[in-house]
């Protein structure tokens, strides 16, 4: 396993593709056999509050940064793997939050899970700019365009001062034809470039498919590029679903193109509240246990998402 386990996927611009990364990327770990949990550490927008079928009183990240949950009651299976810690998606509760208290929850989620991917909000903020720094590395998830691109910058200028590590470059939405050089960006960035995504009609496809591209149509060429650019942080080797290895991971984590400005990816699972904690951090063999119900989380694979990416 590689020693940076611990990830904030960050952007300057809402809109390019940071949560699609941040589901695909972990629903690849997750088919590679990887134990995954993604947070939504965009507090005041709640990027991947609709993971989970949640209720009113539906114990969220809010609750456990406001001092009254653990991470653990947080926590919502989604499939095999993989689970989503979700942020809350009101203001009184998102009034309550101490972005403080976000040091123990990647503390915790970090000694549990072998990948924890840190779903950034866009912009400049306090609870912005703690992630950067407390993950092991950044990734930077940027398009092509020139916009962008400058709004790249700025995060990486706000992940020094958090005194954070940046990964590199994941260039989304390129265009094989284009005469824009990736690596060109990349060097003017002066960060490595990991991977660039190709625009895909396929994702638009996966969208309304309720599953995520790398489940929906692992063959497309976004999900080769996503099942290589975990291959490349995990340091393991992904069989292409041409080896004639059917992906063994079917999620609930689905992906919408209706982004609210940030980039907001939400997901609906239909797993219950009282999947939550306890099948999430169940060593293997109690996991196997307490998920006999293979069909019930099969047929939530397909379940519906909103609010995502409206702006990409």
């Amino acid at each position: 396993m590689s020693h940076e386990t611990v990830y904030s996927i960050a952007s300057g611009k809402g809109g390019v593709g940071k949560t699609t990364t941040t589901v695909n990327l972990g629903t690849a770990l997750a088919q590679a056999g990887k134990r995954v949990a993604i947070v939504d550490v965009d507090l005041g927008m709640a990027n991947l509050a609709g993971f989970v079928s949640l209720s009113p009183d539906s114990t969220t990240l809010h609750d456990v940064l406001a001092g009254n949950a653990t991470v653990e009651d947080a926590t919502y299976r989604l499939a095999e793997n993989i689970v989503a810690v979700p942020s809350g998606i009101g203001l009184d509760e998102y009034a309550e939050t101490s972005p403080e208290g976000l040091r123990e929850v990647v503390s915790d989620l970090r000694a549990a899970y072998d990948y924890v991917l840190l779903d950034v909000g866009a912009g400049i903020s306090h609870e912005t700019v703690l992630p950067l720094g407390l993950a092991d590395a950044v990734l930077l998830v940027s398009t092509p365009e020139p916009a962008a691109v400058q709004d790249t910058q700025k995060t990486i200028d706000l992940t020094a001062r958090a005194g954070g590590d940046i990964a590199g470059l994941i260039l989304t939405r390129t265009h094989p034809g284009s005469d824009i050089s990736h690596e060109d960006l990349a060097g003017r960035l002066d960060v490595p470039l990991l991977e660039n995504v190709p625009e895909d009609d396929a994702a638009r496809e996966s969208v309304y498919a309720g599953t995520p591209l790398v489940a929906y149509e692992p063959n497309g060429p976004a999900a080769a590029a996503y099942r290589r650019l975990a291959a490349d942080l995990a340091g393991i080797e992904l069989e292409s679903p041409d080896d004639g290895e059917e992906e063994s991971v079917e999620s609930d984590v689905t992906v919408d193109d209706d982004d609210n400005d940030d980039d907001e990816a939400t997901t609906t699972a239909s797993s219950s509240d009282d999947e939550r904690s306890d099948d999430a951090h169940a060593d293997d063999d109690t996991e196997n246990d307490t998920n006999s119900d293979t069909d019930a989380d099969s047929d939530a694979v397909s379940s519906a998402i909103t609010e995502a990416e409206s702006n990409d």
